[in-house]
C-alpha cells in the first residue's frame, strides 16, 4: 500500500493515478478483510475500487490525461500534511491496544449492540439496520449524486466547430 501511494504521488499521468487509486482501494479491503470487518471491506472494494474507479474515469474522459506542472513548489500543502499525519499519530497513541477486552467500547458499546433489540438474527445487519440506518442512507445518497453528476458531465459534449457555425446562420 505504501509503494502504491508513492507511485501514485509522483505519477504525472491521470490515468495511472485512476489505476493505482483502485489498487489501492483494493489493497485496502484485503487488510480490512484480515482485520475481520468483512462488511467495510465489501463496500470498501465496491465504493472505492469500483464505482470511485469508473466515476474517475469518466471525468478523466473530460479532461487533458497528464496533470499540469504546478507554477509553484507545494511547500504549503505539504506542511500542512505532514502537520495533520503528525497530530493522527499523536492520537493513535492514546488508543487502548488492539482487541483489548477492557476498552471503554467492549465495556459500553458492544453489549448493547449485542443486545440485539430490533431482533435481527445477525450482528452486523442490526447494527446496520438499526444504529447505522442514516449513516448508510447518507452514504447512499452521496454515490447516487457523484454518479448523477458524473453522468451529467458526460452528457456535455462539446459540439464541432462546423456545427456551431451552422445553427448561427
Amino acid at each position: 500500500m505504501v509503494l502504491a501511494v508513492l507511485v501514485i504521488a509522483r505519477t504525472r499521468n491521470l490515468f495511472s493515478v485512476i489505476v493505482l487509486t483502485g489498487v489501492y482501494s483494493f489493497l485496502m479491503a484485503t487488510v480490512l478483510v484480515a482485520l475481520d470487518a468483512v462488511d467495510v471491506a465489501m463496500t470498501e472494494a465496491a465504493v472505492g475500487a469500483g464505482v470511485s474507479t469508473v466515476l474517475l474515469l469518466g471525468a478523466l474522459h473530460l479532461c487533458k490525461a497528464e496533470e499540469a506542472k504546478p507554477a509553484h513548489r507545494p511547500w504549503i500543502p505539504l506542511a500542512l500534511s505532514m502537520a495533520t499525519a503528525l497530530l493522527l499519530i499523536y492520537g493513535s497513541l492514546g488508543l487502548p491496544e488492539f482487541s483489548d477486552p477492557d476498552a471503554p467500547i467492549h465495556q459500553h458499546v458492544t453489549p448493547r449492540y449485542l443486545k440485539n433489540e430490533i431482533e435481527v438474527p445477525n450482528v452486523v445487519t442490526a447494527v446496520l439496520a438499526s444504529f447505522r440506518s442514516y449513516d448508510t442512507l447518507g452514504e447512499t445518497t452521496v454515490v447516487f449524486t457523484a454518479g448523477a453528476g458524473i453522468i451529467a458531465l458526460l452528457r456535455r459534449r462539446k459540439t464541432p466547430k462546423n456545427e456551431r457555425d451552422k445553427h448561427a446562420e
